[in-house]
């Protein structure tokens, strides 16, 4: 009789033990999961917002202090309007290198424009797209630059380097979403298109060197000059806008 509650007494003392066991474990689980998420959190860079609708701030003209007059908000976009005189790029106040760049864009019928990037200001460059490789956006329906230069030339493409694997832009006058990532740390830089990736290429070295060598660029003294610099949108003489531009960069 004197055994029973001393075999209680064991009962009690295991099941608690239990009980405190699965607590601590319970806790490990949770505060992994915890640091998952915040891992994950902290790795994800974060959305620097260049153009939302509301202010040109992050914006100015190449080689100069202000925007320019012909790039003025319509609605939730940044648009331009071709004036009298060509030339009225524009450019980030910020310099980049290593960045994922994401737009939405839209051409006039028949327009034409582009996305810089790398664009270094310099008195012997009087035009962006003189330093700064290009994605090039276009009307592929008709602009007859989607003809030529077997598709080097077509929207989405890295200008007059390589064409996009397919079309996967939509017609003028309808919004497109280009995505671009730019990764000079690990060489490599794409293209998406609404949620297909068209380009893929290398930024520097051999590969990068021999592409060049084969475009128009190849005798261009400030061309690609730099891994660090402005993002830039092109005056083609031809109505475009631009919305929901921001930039992630990257390590």
């Amino acid at each position: 009789m004197k055994r029973l509650p001393f075999l209680l007494l064991t009962a009690l003392i295991v099941v608690s033990c239990k009980s405190k066991e699965k607590e601590v474990t319970e806790e490990a689980e949770d505060t992994a999961a915890n640091t998952e998420v915040m891992t994950e959190e902290t790795e994800e860079p974060q959305w620097m917002v260049l153009f939302d609708g509301t202010s040109t701030e992050q914006w100015r003209g190449y080689m100069q202090d202000d925007i320019y007059p012909e790039w003025t908000i319509e609605g939730d976009a940044l648009a331009f309007t071709p004036g009298e005189e060509g030339g009225k790029n524009i450019i980030t106040k910020e310099k980049f290198r290593n960045f994922k760049l994401s737009m939405e864009w839209k051409v006039s019928e028949g327009g034409n424009s582009g996305i810089f990037w790398a664009v270094v200001e310099d008195e012997r460059f009087p035009e962006a797209y003189q330093t700064g490789p290009e994605i090039q956006v276009l009307d592929n329906e008709r602009h007859p630059d989607a003809k030529v230069a077997g598709g080097t030339h077509t929207a989405g493409a890295l200008y007059d380097m390589i064409k996009p694997k397919v079309d996967a832009t939509n017609p003028a006058g309808e919004w497109n979403l280009c995505e671009i990532t730019v990764d000079y740390a690990n060489n490599y830089g794409s293209v998406t298109m609404n949620g297909e990736k068209i380009v893929e290429f290398p930024v520097t070295g051999p590969k990068w060197d021999a592409m060049v060598a084969g475009s128009k660029f190849a005798d261009w003294e400030g061309f690609a000059m730099s891994e660090e610099g402005h993002i830039g949108l092109q005056d083609h003489s031809d109505k475009v806008w631009y919305r929901n531009i921001k930039i992630q960069v990257l390590e």
